[in-house]
């Protein structure tokens, strides 16, 4: 995604009513959160940040263009609520904000995707942030990708701190350090089965898999957007590699290019580490001959095996593409790796381990 389009994106947690002890599930949660709560419910002291509908929140919620004039003397910041049915809520919503409205807070029950790229196609050049309502991780996931930019909070209502951390991974992206290595051996290594994933997203110059033999050595493995004479060009994917190897799961977790099917989220990761979560939309395995790639970084080993043709590309240091029916010795080339830890069931683990 470019990067001018990301947002700092914010989960606010709504504890349900139905929580049996508000105040040791409060205590499970970490304190740079925003509360959507009666503060006078929260009887010890603690660092959230408040919205409510109440002088004494730090984000005083409004739900009528009367009282967000009569706060505007508070010296708060103010949050306009409003449930949207119709196009004259979205008209009503714009008004909030020249009436002083820092937050929007958008409920939308039945139509809830449209109205909200409206509103967010509409105030982007704006400097008031769009909240939303969600019931659970999946919708909290959906509503920070609406129209690509997606809202500027959710506000979750749950009584489960698990939810809450499934939730939290889509806050922002993984940062991976993707560092320079250098080639120091190849060869062919006979026919084999090959995964070529194709993906449910269009990706740029610059992004790509990460795969590999070992879970701590990943090369950055390019998608096929630049075409050739021969081929037509497929930016939705990547001949990712062979059956057996890894690649990375949204929860972090590895998993083998043969266990790939499709809605099976991963990462694409491009030349500056920066990632997004996307489905698979079909995985296709088939017979190839194959080439094994060596190479050492930080003094770290790490191989992997592809598909031997010019469409299957490497990214050198200096970001050209780089096929593997090209590489020689001595090409440097980009990847993500670090010193060996553990895998059970694809879970990254501290114990001895040595992979050759």
């Amino acid at each position: 995604m470019d990067k001018e389009k990301e947002k700092n994106k914010e989960l606010i947690i709504s504890p349900l009513m139905t929580v049996p002890n508000l105040e040791l599930f409060l205590d499970q949660l970490e304190e740079n959160y925003t509360l959507f709560i009666d503060p006078t419910k929260i009887k010890k002291k603690k660092n959230f940040k408040i919205i409510y509908e109440s002088e004494l929140a730090d984000i005083i919620i409004c739900k009528s263009m009367e009282d967000l004039i009569r706060n505007k003397t508070k010296g708060k910041s103010l949050a306009y609520y409003k449930k949207v049915f119709s196009n004259e809520d979205i008209d009503d919503i714009e008004s909030a904000i020249y009436n002083g409205a820092n937050y929007i807070i958008v409920d939308a029950d039945n139509w809830k995707i449209i109205p909200l790229e409206n509103i967010i196609a509409n105030l982007q050049n704006t400097r008031t942030k769009i909240f939303t309502t969600a019931k659970n991780s999946e919708e909290v996931r959906t509503m920070f990708a609406v129209l690509e930019l997606g809202v500027d909070g959710v506000i979750l209502s749950t009584g489960n701190v698990k939810e809450i951390e499934e939730s939290k991974q889509y806050l922002k992206s993984k940062k991976f350090e993707i560092k320079v290595c250098e080639i120091v051996d190849f060869r062919d290594v006979g026919t084999g089965e090959r995964v070529c994933v194709d993906t449910v997203s269009m990706l740029e110059t610059g992004e790509g898999m990460l795969v590999g033999s070992k879970s701590n050595f990943l090369f950055l493995l390019h998608n096929e957007s630049a075409g050739s004479s021969f081929t037509s060009p497929r930016p939705f994917r990547v001949n990712a590699g062979a059956i057996y190897c890894y690649t990375l799961l949204s929860n972090g977790k590895t998993t083998y290019l043969s266990e790939l099917e499709s809605g099976t989220e991963i990462y694409i990761v491009n030349t500056e580490g920066n990632s997004r979560l996307v489905s698979v939309g079909r995985s296709k395995t088939e017979t190839r001959p194959l080439r094994l790639i060596k190479a050492i970084g930080d003094n770290i080993e790490g191989t992997v095996i592809v598909q031997n043709a010019e469409t299957i590309q490497l990214i050198r240091d200096n970001g050209d593409l780089l096929p593997v029916t090209s590489i020689k010795r001595g090409d440097k080339i980009l990847a993500y790796f670090k010193p060996s830890s553990g895998r059970h069931f694809g879970i990254e683990v501290e114990e001895y381990i040595l992979e050759k």
